[in-house]
């Protein structure tokens, strides 16, 4: 699953006009490039969130589309979801049998997305790593989600009671997971709108949800209109590295 449906508010004014996805990265919208990596790593199939500018997402996917990928669109143009949400609502489009891997559509990475997917073996597995930010995930000695920390302002979230931050593993989430379909079918109870982060902290204590790091990972959000020119930069490197 691509998530595609923000309001993009961090790439103003390019997105009063256009959808965040299809916000111009060289030759490609956003949207282009995280379908072609996940074409590359071998995915045939993507289900696609849209809320801010639907139809003209919907026209990119029947108009350009990724030669041997199919595109399947979850609707959120009557209520943004958010990242959880977003994908209860997709659950009927997903194979009920399958893990389901998902990547936000403003994240370049040169992850290896089939391995990810291939090794995850767990409830929920979360492509981490050591970048500085101020917003971590809290890991155990066995990489298993704990809990959450703001740095900045100390506040800490975990469903244990007793948790030591400063003996737990401090890792930034990607963007990018997978999602066994026993996740899928436990989030169903949930409200109609929740935050993916906030369902992996609540559960974790009853699913098992581990980290993943990968050697040699490179990440780079693109979140504002001054990182547009660096994206560019980052997936022509990627382009020559195949």
């Amino acid at each position: 699953m691509i998530f595609a449906a923000g309001l993009g508010t961090r790439l103003r004014p390019l997105t009063d006009t256009m959808p965040k996805a299809l916000v111009p990265v060289g030759n490609e919208p956003l949207l282009g490039h995280v379908a072609r990596r996940l074409h590359d790593a071998g995915f045939g199939r993507a289900v696609v969130n849209v809320h801010h500018f639907p139809d003209q997402i919907i026209h990119y996917l029947h108009t350009q589309p990724v030669e041997g990928m199919e595109f399947l669109v979850s609707d959120e143009r009557d209520m943004l979801l958010e990242t959880g949400g977003g994908l209860r609502k997709a659950a009927p489009l997903f194979d009920a049998d399958s893990p389901v891997l998902v990547h936000n559509v403003d994240i370049f990475s040169n992850a290896d997305l089939r391995a990810l997917y291939d090794g995850a073996t767990d409830d929920a597995t979360l492509l981490v790593s050591q970048r500085p930010t101020s917003r971590y995930l809290l890991f155990d000695d066995d990489m298993r989600l704990k809990g959450w920390t703001n740095v900045q302002t100390g506040e800490v979230r975990s469903v244990y009671n007793d948790l030591d931050p400063d003996r737990c593993q401090r890792l930034a989430f990607s963007g990018i997971h997978v999602l066994a379909p026993s996740m899928l079918r436990l989030m169903q109870s949930w409200p109609q709108r929740f935050s993916i982060i906030d369902f992996y902290l609540a559960v974790c204590d009853k699913m098992v949800v581990r980290g993943a790091v990968q050697s040699g990972l490179r990440l780079l959000d693109v979140g504002k209109v001054n990182s547009l020119a660096q994206a560019e930069e980052f997936a022509n490197s990627l382009k020559m590295s195949k």
